[in-house]
């Protein structure tokens, strides 16, 4: 039987914040003039091939395109000096410590009330907003149950205050959000809020309550400014493409209409002519995600998550339902460990259910969506399709995923 963690508690670790009590009044000011949606690089500076770490490959060659041939832009701090960090390329300001822990409920009264850095301005952030801060330097951990000095998290701790968990698992680290999901489980009425985990570089969505009536405690940072970050602004040229202004990036309208290992995801992306460019691209992942509609899901709204403006293939999933794919990014999932290896997963992203293979809520293994439309995980870059998935939920592995291709507008 897969453990039951989707909805576990978390053991709550040392708490130190000047979020937790309001103690002057603060002020509202000092935000930089940055507005849009400008992406952050996702800082993987590292080449791999479908298991390990290469050199840099060229143009023409074999894992060409992949997210080290494409770094986008470089992540850019600032320490503040009064608990507070801003992010230069996004404008937004956060909280420096993501240490400490409450439940979804006194999170959102906690950000109404918080003044650090003297401002009172503060407010949970949304899943983009949040997403923006993820590293894919990062290497995910390989025991569950402590830390071997391998793993790398998932976020800046030159800037940010980060603790594994000192629970039952170390990845227990789920920073929350404002977004909740509108299709995961809504038969047994719960609610279910969207995190970010900078312990193994994932977004999954979270279950409020326990099991056992208690409410569940998350991670949390808080953050001021851009209020316009990770809104899109897209258009349809009349070409198969569509524009977004907010990220200044192209993408093809349609997707691939049929899914490929994570090679051969590449291969296509290098070979794409379309609409008189030639410069096309497979996106990384917080460019993909950045086109993710999280109002939007199978469920609720039978469609995709995704911005009706786009197509996606229908495919039948694992459960044999009518559902959407998964997405290929070019950006690998590194795994820390004492071996050469550790690059054979990339990251993808569900428009779709993200299935697992899962006891959640039946007395046996079924196929169901465990963390929700919009959720981004990663799989094994080439072999064959599980048939009982993997990870602690049963994470369905498909292997041949499909593609959106992207390129700068400009």
């Amino acid at each position: 039987m897969k453990a039951k963690w989707f909805l576990s508690g978390i053991i709550a670790l040392s708490l130190f914040s000047s979020c937790d009590d309001k103690t002057s009044a603060g002020t509202t000011d000092n935000l930089p003039s940055i507005t849009g949606y400008p992406i952050v690089g996702t800082n993987e500076t590292t080449s791999y091939d479908s298991v390990n770490v290469i050199t840099k490959p060229l143009s023409g060659k074999d894992y060409y395109g992949q997210n080290s041939n494409y770094s986008g832009t470089t992540p850019s701090y600032t320490k503040n000096g009064d608990g507070t960090i801003t992010d230069n390329v996004t404008g937004l300001i956060w909280t420096q410590d993501l240490t400490n822990k409450k439940s979804y409920s006194d999170i959102l009264s906690a950000a109404k009330s918080c003044n650090t850095g003297g401002h009172t301005d503060w407010r949970v952030p949304t899943i983009k907003e949040l997403y923006s801060l993820i590293m894919f330097s990062g290497k995910d951990v390989s025991n569950l149950t402590s830390v071997t000095g391998y793993e790398v998290p998932f976020i800046n701790t030159d800037y940010f205050k980060f603790e594994y968990s000192t629970g039952q698992r170390i990845i227990d680290v789920q920073v929350a959000t404002t977004n909740t999901s509108p299709g995961v489980y809504k038969d047994w009425g719960l609610t279910l809020v969207y995190g970010v985990n900078f312990a193994d570089g994932r977004i999954k969505a979270y279950g409020t309550v326990l099991p056992d009536g208690t409410a569940k405690t998350y991670n949390y940072a808080f953050v001021r400014g851009n209020k316009t970050y990770g809104k899109n602004s897209f258009s349809d040229n009349g070409d198969g493409t569509i524009t977004d202004a907010a990220t200044g990036l192209m993408w093809m309208k349609a997707d691939s209409k049929t899914g490929m290992n994570w090679k051969n995801a590449l291969k296509y992306a290098n070979a794409a002519t379309f609409a008189g460019h030639t410069d096309w691209r497979l996106p990384n992942a917080k460019e993909l995600q950045s086109i993710v509609d999280y109002s939007r899901s199978p469920q609720t709204t039978n469609s995709p998550a995704i911005d009706p403006i786009f197509s996606c293939t229908l495919i039948k999933n694992e459960a044999g339902v009518d559902d959407y794919p998964f997405y290929w990014t070019n950006t690998t999932h590194a795994m820390g460990n004492s071996k050469s290896e550790g690059g054979q997963d990339a990251v993808y992203i569900c428009f779709g259910r993200a299935m697992g293979y899962s006891d959640i809520f039946s007395s046996s293994e079924m196929w169901t969506d465990v963390h929700g439309a919009g959720a981004q995980r990663c799989s094994s870059k080439s072999g064959m399709p599980s048939s009982t998935g993997f990870g602690p939920q049963g994470d369905a592995e498909r292997i041949l995923n499909y593609v959106r291709l992207v390129r700068n507008a400009k």
